[in-house]
């Protein structure tokens, strides 16, 4: 489908690979429903229900088949302001005219159209069988890499948060920077998904296309998964490294589950996310301890969540309840929210924000857009977080970016 884009086109990639090769896509635009503010989320829900109201189609037992709504949303109710992010609206779905759904050996392709179906029709005449493109091993022109703002704030930034936290006003709050690569030429946002897919199999690979930009990631999280009245998502804080060495990879997985500061982080993205789906829900149930979460650079502590909905509710409105989770937020989340721009000094856009899809049935899935890039011709933004307790060093926590920025920046610089 990426060979088959026009230079109009907005375009979409979800996957997860070792999910039994768990694939939503989607190419051009029949409809783009775009929303800002508190409510976005909510707004972006009851306008794609709208949209789909009487629509033919044939129902399907495959996640992600027939007409979906797919995109994201913005960190901030109003982020993504700056140049960089102009044609990301704080909320945009849309509705593809082709979308692709694979998963368990099985895969459908859908052409959707608001009135005349020809367009869509034709559309399909345009796909072909095609190889992904691949990431220039020896470019002509090395590439630069500049943090858009010396470490040195970024470690004063977790100074300040620290003292915030010792005087009451917060329990966490995630601090994010930015480093930009800038390349001799134009980067390739379809060769960094597809070697992010390769690397990456067990993440969420995801890749929102506009016809000027792109922001392509590979997420371990989770936000929510909503299949009828059932509900999944994961508790996901704490970082460590990996190791080529089996043995010491595994100590240091035995080091985080026994941190002491990693477990009390861990604890209080899994406490918010039960308090918000216990008013909705028939019951929750959180696993008792976290399990290691390892991919290609770095592991993290995971819970498990899920739910017994009292009601339906869309995933998209779902995911407005949960979002930011304090994994890419804090606690208390409206302290944390004043905070987080005034100490980091950045325009996240739809970096920790949510990237996912949403079908006319309302099910769907979201994950949070970490461990992600914005690209833009010759330059790509990559964007890394941390959680800041306590008990947090500034210079550890900015060694702990410097190893989540290693999910992209090998492949770009």
């Amino acid at each position: 489908m990426l060979a088959a884009r026009r230079p109009s086109d907005r375009w979409f990639c979800f996957e997860q690979p070792d999910r039994d090769g768990y694939a939503v896509c989607g190419l051009g635009a029949a409809a783009v429903v775009e929303a800002s503010g508190p409510d976005r989320f909510a707004s972006v829900a009851e306008e794609c229900r709208r949209l789909g109201r009487g629509a033919e189609y044939d129902r399907l037992d495959l996640p992600g088949a027939g007409p979906v709504f797919v995109g994201g949303f913005s960190f901030a109710p109003s982020g993504g302001r700056t140049p960089e992010w102009e044609s990301f609206a704080p909320a945009q779905m849309v509705l593809p005219e082709i979308s692709f759904a694979r998963f368990g050996g099985r895969a459908v392709m859908t052409a959707t159209a608001v009135g005349d179906p020809a367009s869509a029709l034709a559309r399909l005449e345009e796909i072909r069988p095609a190889t992904m493109p691949l990431i220039d091993p020896d470019p002509a022109v090395s590439p630069r890499v500049v943090s858009e703002a010396p470490p040195e704030h970024f470690e004063e930034a977790v100074r300040r948060a620290v003292d915030r936290i010792g005087v009451g006003e917060l329990e966490k709050i995630v601090l994010a920077r930015i480093v930009r690569v800038h390349g001799g030429r134009a980067h390739d946002p379809g060769a960094l998904f597809g070697a992010l897919r390769e690397v990456f199999p067990s993440c969420y690979s995801f890749c929102v296309g506009t016809p000027e930009a792109a922001f392509v990631g590979a997420s371990p999280e989770l936000l929510v998964r909503r299949d009828g009245a059932r509900a999944q998502t994961v508790a996901l804080a704490g970082t460590t490294r990996r190791s080529a060495d089996p043995a010491v990879d595994d100590h240091l997985g035995e080091q985080l589950l026994t941190s002491a500061k990693n477990r009390a982080e861990q604890a209080i993205v899994a406490q918010r996310i039960e308090r918000t789906l216990e008013p909705i829900s028939v019951w929750v149930t959180v696993a008792d301890r976290p399990v290691l979460v390892k991919v290609h650079n770095v592991q993290h502590l995971g819970t498990p969540i899920r739910a017994q909905l009292a009601e339906p509710l869309p995933v998209l409105e779902l995911a407005g309840r949960l979002h930011p989770t304090p994994a890419v937020g804090g606690e208390p989340r409206d302290e944390a929210a004043r905070l987080i721009p005034a100490l980091e000094g950045i325009d996240r856009g739809w970096y920790a924000g949510a990237i996912g899809w949403t079908d006319l049935e309302e099910d769907g899935e979201l994950c949070v857009a970490i461990r992600s890039a914005l690209v833009r011709e010759e330059v790509a933004h990559l964007f890394a977080g941390n959680g800041i307790v306590a008990d947090s060093d500034p210079a550890e926590e900015l060694a702990e970016t410097e190893a989540k920025l290693q999910a992209l920046l090998p492949l770009l610089a």
